[in-house]
């Protein structure tokens, strides 16, 4: 029975560690077997296991070699028993790290970081998000979580979590309880109130695991906001409030209407022309968006001369004429 629990002890070990100490037997009984059997040409145990380990890996230097028939013997049978090992042993490295390599990939494994930050969702508009944030801090963590993603995203500093963000397992992965910052995104395959229902249960979850969090949700719908504000939402991204802002702002800036129509529409910030400066001209978009975060200015697009462009790609090049439109 005390043999049989060792037995099982032993093949609950990781295969390369039960690989690697079978190698470092047959490298030490065959070690000293050949010392035994040539003490001429193998004056210690030393010299025999360095000539088992240059043997059984294939290097062969051929500073020992086995003089008599025994001893060559003996070579050959640690080279066929040992080789094999060896063989098994590099294979099994390269499986699981192959491995470990798919499961990250495809989201299964953990995040062990602290200070990071999690974003829920993946669509166009999350994409765009998780770039600025990167310009922004590039060393700062981002941890993505969706179900819908088979593999996530080839980006530096980006850890893929695949999962149900509302389930309290997938969010433990993301290590929920040291993140500084949450942001939860409206699902694009759902209805816009199926999507606002999914946030907030999400949101709830996220902040029973860790109250203290900062959670910045997005909201389709005017009647959930009341929901997310009390699930805990510190800060509610309203769709329908920015999408009509932004229209009216297109609206007023392309026409140079007077600041009456603000108060009327009841919108809570103004868009502002800000001149281009001379070092920026040539520089691309997301260059532009940096340059200026360091100073507190937000910017959101540009006027050009045909008119005013809101989000414009990121690769784009600023001209000598172009305006910068800004919160």
């Amino acid at each position: 029975m005390k043999s049989n629990r060792v037995f099982i002890a032993w093949l609950r070990w990781p295969i390369y560690v039960r690989i690697a100490i079978i190698i470092l037997l047959l490298i030490i009984l065959f070690g000293q077997l050949i010392t035994f059997v040539e003490p001429q040409q193998f004056s210690n145990v030393f010299e025999g296991v360095w000539w088992a380990l240059i043997t059984v890996s294939s290097v062969g230097y051929g500073d020992f070699v086995p003089k008599t028939a025994l001893g060559k013997t003996v070579g050959m049978l640690l080279i066929l028993i040992g080789a094999a090992f060896v063989t098994a042993y590099f294979a099994t490295m390269a499986t699981a790290a192959f491995s470990k390599q798919q499961r990250y990939a495809e989201g299964k494994v953990n995040y062990r970081g602290k200070g990071h930050m999690i974003l829920i969702g993946w669509n166009e508009k999350s994409n765009k998000l998780m770039r600025t944030l990167q310009a922004a801090d590039s060393n700062k963590t981002i941890v993505l979580i969706d179900e819908t993603l088979k593999e996530g995203p080839l980006m530096e500093n980006i850890h893929f979590i695949r999962g149900p963000a509302a389930d309290d397992a997938t969010l433990q992965k993301a290590n929920i309880e040291e993140a500084e910052i949450v942001f939860i995104t409206a699902d694009q395959h759902k209805s816009e109130i199926s999507a606002d229902m999914q946030s907030v249960l999400t949101l709830l979850a996220v902040k029973g695991l860790n109250p203290s969090v900062y959670c910045v949700v997005e909201i389709l719908t005017e009647k959930q906001k009341k929901n997310a504000e009390r699930a805990g939402a510190n800060q509610i991204i309203s769709t329908a409030d920015l999408l009509k802002t932004a229209m009216l702002q297109h609206f007023l800036i392309k026409n140079q209407l007077p600041d009456p129509l603000f108060k009327e529409a009841d919108i809570h910030f103004k868009v502002h022309r800000v001149p281009l400066p001379k070092t920026m001209e040539g520089a691309s978009f997301q260059e532009v968006i940096h340059h200026f975060m360091k100073e507190d200015i937000f910017v959101i697009g540009i006027h050009q001369k045909d008119g005013p462009v809101l989000s414009p790609s990121f690769s784009y090049k600023l001209q000598p004429t172009d305006q910068l439109l800004s919160l």
